[in-house]
């Protein structure tokens, strides 16, 4: 292609500098990452920035949201006691033996039945575990994980949430809305909705939000107090427990999974009868064994429920940036977003660790 070139007078460059720069003035803000402009001279998607200049821009809409928290500091005390009791199966040397073998006997009535199972249960013990390889080849492996990826949880996860913005100008009120958890362990994500496992959405209205000319804005001092006890049950029903077994979404399903009471029932009964010369019969411990680890299911999750008898409070404030990514005078996204305050459980405030958020229009 050749090219030519036409030569202007001065006064013609003067004037085309002077168109040129009346256009660079219209697109601040408004370039894409490349700092390309874009097609008929105007400006390309923005990524930073208050967005488009030359008009004001709008805040009001509905902003998809996620926000992570970090509770490593703040988490209440009764969960530890939880993650210890998930841990108390594994960390004897004659577990799991000692740990059914408690669940058995707790679920017997008084009898003969139970004496000798008490009487005997050392030997009990030492055989049950000759052949745990046959009645629970997995468990132990199974509830370390189990328990490790809970207390993950526990301290760092993350809120799907809703913020509904109305008003205009530089003032504005909102509705934050948590609609549903986030959670992120093992190199695996999982976004679980609050509606589909019982868990009540958390509703802040009437809070304030400020914009200024350049899109910083600020999200004005709010409490918000979440269900923890019901977000980590949900967490442990619906992203760890499948993990570690596909036939599984709640404890008491992983325990009968992994540890065959059957067996466990008919060994108990053999060894009672060559100590004792005398057979009750598998039967009774089959079902004390089932009802056991039913009990340890629902001792566990009794208190991850009692979590929420208090709620665990987040006062914060909020700042991010807003973003016009398609020069329609709206905020498109919320970047950068972090939240400071407090977090309390019961108790004196404490500092919230770092947290972040971000939002899109919906």
């Amino acid at each position: 292609m050749n090219t030519t070139i036409k030569t202007f007078g001065f006064a013609s460059i003067l004037a085309l500098g002077a168109a040129a720069s009346g256009c660079a003035a219209d697109m601040v803000g408004t370039g894409d990452d490349s700092g390309n402009g874009g097609s008929n001279g105007g400006g390309g998607e923005g990524s930073g920035g208050g967005g488009t200049t030359g008009g004001t821009l709008d805040a009001t809409g509905t902003y998809k949201m996620t926000s992570t928290f970090d509770l490593a500091t703040n988490v209440p005390g009764t969960v530890g006691v939880v993650v210890n009791d998930i841990i108390d199966a594994t960390d004897s040397s004659d577990d799991p033996t000692h740990w059914v073998l408690d669940q058995i006997v707790a679920q017997m009535p008084s009898g003969t039945a139970k004496t000798l199972l008490q009487g005997a249960i050392p030997f009990v013990s030492g055989y049950l575990n000759d052949r745990v390889l046959q009645w629970a080849p997995d468990f132990v492996t199974t509830m370390v994980q189990v328990g490790s990826d809970f207390g993950q949880i526990t301290k760092k996860f993350g809120l799907n949430e809703t913020l509904a913005v109305t008003g205009s100008g530089s003032t504005y009120t909102s509705t934050r809305t948590a609609i549903g958890a986030h959670f992120a362990f093992d190199n695996q994500t999982f976004d679980l909705s609050f509606s589909a496992y019982n868990v009540a959405n958390v509703v802040v209205p009437n809070v304030g939000i400020t914009m200024d000319s350049s899109g910083g804005l600020a999200v004005a001092d709010h409490k918000m107090p979440l269900p923890y006890g019901g977000i980590i049950h949900m967490g442990l029903d619906a992203a760890i427990i499948p993990m570690v077994d596909a036939n599984a979404h709640n404890l008491g399903q992983l325990l009968a999974d992994k540890i065959d009471c059957a067996a466990v029932g008919s060994y108990i009964n053999t060894a009672i009868s060559n100590q004792f010369g005398f057979s009750v019969g598998a039967g009774v411990f089959t079902t004390a064994c089932t009802g056991g680890l039913n009990a340890g299911a629902n001792l566990i999750y009794s208190k991850i429920d009692a979590v929420s008898a208090t709620a665990l409070e987040f006062d914060m404030t909020g700042t991010a940036q807003a973003a016009d990514t398609n020069h329609d005078y709206k905020v498109d996204a919320l970047n950068a977003g972090k939240w400071i305050g407090t977090l309390s459980y019961s108790g004196t405030p404490a500092p919230l660790a770092p947290a972040t958020f971000s939002g899109a229009r919906m």
